[in-house]
């Protein structure tokens, strides 16, 4: 019987990895596979063309915390994620999320002095790891649009707060916040260690958990949390079945070579046995699909790179 599944690759945008070669039977290989239309750029572009939420939208605090604590269903929750800014002249730029190095202990008492000001407000703040932390809001909660930590990267915090009465509230709630970080002994030690402090949140992923998640593949690896969390509302597994499309995220790869040696040269050996096609998924919204029957096009040059 004929191969009928897809390996789906996801990748990030290709400039990281400007000034990698591709071994020439890669090289070959793309130069004769399809090159599918472009399609938007961004990482939750990228896993909305492969994740369907129905009612439509992005609630990764209730999908995080699902996965984080499994008790995300009666109540709306709101990701806090403690961060580092820097100020400058215009503001204050978000520096470091997600990769501060945080043990439990600190975050335990980073959140301590926070608890009574978010709690007065009705929305009690918990740490589900240590670089997650949560705020838990009545499930009838109209929340703002927040931007995502990984599309704030460099850019001012404020200017992605909401504006307008509601986002006048969570910027006071935001100053507050900030003022209780800045004097605690724990950032003290912190620049004292040579670490970045914990000076801010960002709120973010408001909602509920969605009625339901479909993905396009019934196995989905990776270490993602997003990818996880999104994968456990879809009841994807999380290893590669005997059959079926599989969804593999190396969002993370900055390494060509390894992308090739790791996790192309062996499907590739297995087209038409084991996959029907391979698809290569950029964060920039480029895209190839690999299949049999492409080694006709020899007259297409071989790429030596991703952004030929």
């Amino acid at each position: 019987m004929a191969a009928v599944d897809t390996l789906t690759l996801l990748l990030p945008e290709r400039r990281r990895f400007a000034g990698q070669a591709l071994s020439p039977e890669i090289g070959k290989t793309l130069a004769r596979a399809d090159r599918l239309a472009a399609v938007d750029a961004g990482e939750r572009a990228q896993l909305l063309r492969h994740f369907e939420l129905l009612p439509r939208g992005w609630p990764m605090a209730a999908m995080t915390r699902q996965l984080d604590a499994g008790d995300a269903a009666v109540h709306a929750w709101l990701r806090v994620d403690p961060v580092f800014v820097r100020p400058d002249m215009t503001g204050a730029r978000l520096m470091a999320w997600g990769n501060l190095g945080l043990s439990m202990a600190e975050a335990e008492a980073l959140v301590k002095p926070l608890k009574p000001m978010f709690g007065d407000t009705g929305f009690p703040i918990s740490v589900a790891s240590p670089e997650r932390w949560y705020l838990m809001l009545p499930r009838e909660s109209k929340l703002p649009i927040f931007t995502s930590p990984i599309d704030g990267l460099g850019e001012d915090l404020l200017a992605h707060l909401p504006e307008g009465p509601e986002g006048r509230r969570w910027r006071a709630l935001l100053n507050e916040a900030q003022i209780l970080l800045h004097n605690h002994p724990r950032n003290a030690e912190r620049i004292a260690a040579g670490l970045p402090p914990v000076n801010s949140l960002w709120f973010w992923g408001g909602g509920v958990l969605p009625d339901s998640v479909r993905c396009s593949a019934p196995s989905v690896i990776g270490d993602d949390v997003e990818l996880r969390a999104l994968a456990q509302q879809a009841k994807a597994n999380a290893a590669a079945a005997d059959g079926g499309d599989v969804l593999v995220d190396l969002r993370d790869a900055r390494d060509w070579a390894m992308v090739e040696r790791s996790h192309l040269l062996d499907p590739l050996r297995a087209l038409g046995t084991r996959y029907a096609g391979i698809v290569l998924d950029f964060a920039d919204g480029q895209r190839w699909r690999i299949a049999r029957g492409q080694g006709w096009r020899f007259w297409r040059r071989t790429l030596t790179k991703l952004d030929a």
